[in-house]
């Protein structure tokens, strides 16, 4: 079986304001206290597009490398949901903002960061659209609730080729697109708060045979979820099929409690939207450089060029330029760029300290990264901050501690006192053991207590001499030279 995966992705604009009206966009306002008039639907009032709602969509295209359209046109998409008061959605069908683009991403071969492969996904479309109400559903009462504060607020639906064959691909594209939106600021793009929603279309066929019918699994709110939903949904239909049944053109909702997907209702077909131009809008008409008129205010006009010079660096050639510049492994690049914050942390470390920054991203990725994880932290909220890491790899770089002790010192930073490392340092009697002398007892000492591990390394087993070395740490609490023990030793034994 040869499964095939599209997506259909709906991004929240970035915007302080909704699409057609100047009603307020704030994620968790009290229910319906954010709602125009025309987001109510009165009778009389008019739509007005905000322009930085166009120009978001713009920067996204050209982005992902699509043709902008300069003549984009709007449509009334029908249907009946209590949370949709005009019984339509204003959106782009016939000719929408954006077309032909493409988003590379990469992904691990076999779980293994050191093995990754890049691939692309085309995109058909990007288009302009409202978003709708929310309905909240009280089952005790058995009341639906309706809050219209979503309603009318800017969105870009993203919509993929069926390009993909897995979970672990769309999960892939989607966590770069997000990563992409972030960094135009074209949309904050957080899954948690319903800023980036994905809906999957998922059929299985065999080889040289026509797509099979595709079920939709709708509003998917994490990149995980994504990836079980849709491998869940691969598997549920090549079993139906090998068990003789068939698939539905149905909309499906992906339980993450169960790991299942669950039917929520048959496919709307086509003609059910009845769609039709919405004639409260003209067309959207884009310049560029050359066609832009001369009498026009440019304030009054969405200048392509303009948005097309003011991009920044995409995360692929963010990550480029960090392997370039610091050495480091390509894979590191994606993890650093993955964390919200965790590059410019990086390259914050790498300012303020002498430290190679090959050494730093181990610190950077092993201790503060899964430090963060044990404590579900974000990066800004990090009580052991860029100059304080900086401060204690300088403390290690002139080899005042060891590394042994330089975890200790960085645990306790980890406590947020407000203690500089050098002051957990000279606190704790973490400084490096420089009288010789007494180094070499205390090895020596080792050695009297280690007959057998003396006899293993004397035969020729050097890999025992790593526990001596480590119980010479232990005796000296992580103040000795790694490097200086295992010389004095080799030279002992």
């Amino acid at each position: 079986w040869l499964p095939v995966v599209g997506l259909e992705i709906h991004a929240q604009i970035s915007s302080n304001s909704k699409l057609f009206s100047g009603s307020q966009v704030q994620f968790a306002a009290p229910p319906n206290s954010l709602v125009s008039f025309f987001d109510a639907s009165l009778p009389g009032t008019l739509p007005v597009l905000n322009r930085r709602c166009v120009e978001a969509a713009v920067m996204t295209g050209l982005a992902l490398n699509c043709s902008i359209n300069k003549k984009s046109l709007f449509d009334r998409k029908h249907y009946f949901y209590a949370d949709l008061p005009a019984g339509y959605q204003i959106t782009q069908k016939r000719v929408p903002i954006a077309v032909n683009g493409s988003l590379s991403y990469s992904l691990c071969i076999d779980n293994k960061m050191s093995r990754m492969v890049t691939k692309t996904v085309r995109i058909k479309q990007i288009q302009l659209e409202q978003d709708s109400g929310k309905s909240l559903h009280d089952d005790t009462r058995s009341q639906t609730l309706v809050d219209l504060n979503r309603a009318g607020v800017g969105l870009m639906e993203v919509v993929m080729e069926p390009d993909m064959c897995c979970g672990e691909e769309a999960a892939a594209a989607v966590r770069e697109l997000q990563l992409i939106l972030q960094t135009l600021g074209s949309s904050k793009a957080i899954m948690a708060e319903g800023q980036l929603r994905v809906d999957a279309n998922v059929s299985v066929h065999h080889p040289g045979e026509p797509y099979g019918v595709r079920t939709e699994v709708k509003n998917i709110n994490s990149v995980r979820f994504l990836a079980k939903a849709i491998d869940y949904e691969i598997q549920r239909q090549i079993e139906e099929l090998e068990n003789g049944g068939t698939i539905l053109n149905e909309t499906r909702a992906f339980d993450s409690k169960l790991g299942c997907t669950i039917s929520m209702r048959d496919k709307e077909g086509k003609q059910d939207y009845r769609f039709m131009p919405e004639p409260n809008l003209p067309p959207l008409i884009l310049y560029d450089a050359k066609s832009l008129p001369a009498n026009r205010n440019h304030q009054q006009v969405v200048n392509i060029d303009w948005i097309r010079e003011r991009l920044p660096d995409l995360p692929s050639v963010k990550r480029a330029k960090l392997v370039e510049l610091y050495g480091i492994l390509p894979e590191h690049s994606f993890t650093l760029l993955n964390e919200d914050g965790l590059a410019e942390y990086f390259e914050n470390v790498i300012k303020h300290t002498q430290m190679k920054p090959k050494k730093v991203i181990g610190w950077v990725l092993k201790e503060l990264l899964s430090y963060l994880k044990e404590h579900a932290l974000a990066v800004k909220d990090s009580p052991v901050s860029s100059f304080l890491l900086a401060d204690l790899l300088n403390l290690l770089e002139r080899k005042e501690i060891s590394s042994s002790a330089a975890k200790q010192v960085f645990e306790e930073l980890w406590k947020g006192e407000g203690k500089t490392p050098l002051e957990i340092v000279k606190e704790k009697h973490l400084e490096l053991l420089r009288d010789q002398e007494e180094l070499e007892q205390i090895c020596q000492a080792v050695i009297d207590r280690q007959e057998d591990e003396v006899m293993a390394i004397k035969a020729g087993n050097q890999k025992v001499l790593n526990k001596l070395i480590g119980l010479v740490q232990r005796a000296t609490r992580g103040r000795s030279n790694p490097v200086l023990v295992k010389q004095i030793l080799e030279k002992k034994l």
